[in-house]
């Protein structure tokens, strides 16, 4: 009798080596909507003008119906637009703004985006209390189920048949055996079969490992955080509706290491005369649909502030407003807002979201390293031009650089070509 036993062993480890495989391919595929919130997303919407144009429906307008225009306007949007008068026309239409290239993205992850985009602009705007929730940059994400654990979880079935099919293979062979008069040996159990654990501690490892390092690696992000704050403050009132300055409130983000959080003394220089809430941004709501009473929450600024309205005189009993932290960065990374918002004019949409369009704030971005390092990787510092007269003066010393514009050979400098991905930099 022909023992099968070695080729059914072959088949099964190579058809688990196979989803194994296909597994770990399902956990490094580019992600297009990740893509998407790391590059695309302080700029773009999907269904509305942003500081860039609304990309939903761009594969069917302009240049963008030919795929391969839009990976040379991706990698060179400078170059690409000295030759296309549609590019030329969203640069006046945007005031000027063009966008930032990038050069390492790969046609697949640009490819990634686009599915991205273009599933979520089928799906439509989300409806109020349902439907899609609203992502990085105010662009519509639609929940999307992670099937890696549906991937596990198969993987581990099948490897339990196999495990069975392999172990009635035995018993099968030790019947036949039997019949034919050929002395054989009592078939182990799978439970004590080297093989089977060896297989079985292999599978363990290679999905407990993936769960384990993808759990380390989202240690300390809080994408989405949100919390309920003592009171309501609105940035889509105060910076929306009424146009106020962010460094009127958070001055420090101009000259020092962090933003702060005001004092309530800066609340009262405008609160002293505005008392109520006459609804100027519409009606307010908590994120679970709760209605705000704006007027009532100015009367508790009064009551941190130790003001009395009715006397227009302070009382001397305020009291701390205990706001509740959003934004944290390791103790071992060095940030500093002056750096950014002052020297490199970074805008603060660019970290924060659209806050002139949140009422209660949340954290846009993960603030991960990745997403720091893709930053300065594709941000573009104050150079100066040709003549050498415009730009940060600091940067003179990057003489190089600087006889590379005033020949042609490059047409910006970035964060990352003047040292920006140095470890030390960050970290110290």
């Amino acid at each position: 009798m022909i023992d099968h036993r070695a080729n059914v062993k072959r088949t099964l480890l190579s058809a688990l080596f196979f989803l194994l495989l296909s597994f770990g391919n399902k956990i490094s595929a580019q992600d297009g909507k990740a893509i998407f919130q790391d590059n695309c997303a302080s700029c773009h919407n999907v269904f509305k003008d942003g500081t860039g144009p609304a990309l939903g429906g761009l594969t069917t307008r302009g240049p963008w119906t030919d795929r391969k225009k839009l990976y040379d306007w991706v990698h060179n949007p400078a170059g690409f637009m000295k030759t296309d008068p549609y590019t030329q026309g969203l640069k006046q239409k945007f005031s000027g703004n063009m966008m930032s290239p990038f050069p390492t993205m790969s046609e697949k992850e640009i490819d990634a985006v686009v599915d991205y985009v273009e599933k979520t602009f089928k799906a439509g705007p989300p409806t109020a209390g349902g439907g899609a929730q609203p992502g990085a940059g105010g662009a519509q994400v639609i929940d999307e189920k992670d099937n890696s654990i549906m991937y596990g979880v198969l993987t581990l079935i099948l490897a339990v048949v196999a495990l069975v099919m392999l172990q009635v293979n035995s018993n099968l062979r030790k019947l036949a055996d039997d019949k034919d008069g050929i002395p054989s040996h009592e078939p182990i159990p799978f439970y004590r079969n080297k093989s089977y654990i060896t297989l079985l501690t292999l599978i363990l490892f290679v999905v407990g490992g993936y769960y384990i390092v993808k759990g380390a690696i989202g240690l300390g992000r809080s994408t989405n955080y949100q919390p309920e704050q003592p009171i309501y403050y609105s940035h889509k009132v105060h910076a929306g509706a009424n146009q106020i300055n962010c460094l009127y409130c958070h001055g420090g983000a101009m000259e020092g290491k962090h933003a702060n959080i005001p004092s309530v003394n800066v609340c009262m220089n405008c609160h002293m005369t505005i008392n109520e809430y006459t609804g100027s941004a519409g009606k307010l709501f908590r994120e679970d649909g709760t209605e705000i009473n704006g007027t009532a929450e100015i009367q508790k600024i009064y009551a941190a502030a130790g003001w009395d309205p009715s006397k227009r005189q302070y009382t001397g009993k305020g009291k701390e407003i205990e706001w509740t932290k959003i934004h944290n960065l390791p103790d071992h990374v060095f940030f500093s807002h002056a750096q950014h918002v002052n020297a490199g004019k970074v805008q603060c949409q660019t970290c924060h979201g659209e806050i002139q369009k949140m009422d209660e704030v949340k954290q846009f971005a993960d603030l991960s390293m990745g997403w720091c390092i893709n930053c300065h990787r594709t941000t573009k510092v104050n150079f100066g031009d040709k003549s050498g007269e415009e730009g940060n003066k600091f940067y003179s010393i990057y003489q190089k650089y600087h006889d590379e514009i005033k020949a042609g050979v490059r047409d910006s400098v970035t964060v990352n070509d003047i040292g920006g991905l140095e470890c030390q930099k960050c970290h110290y």
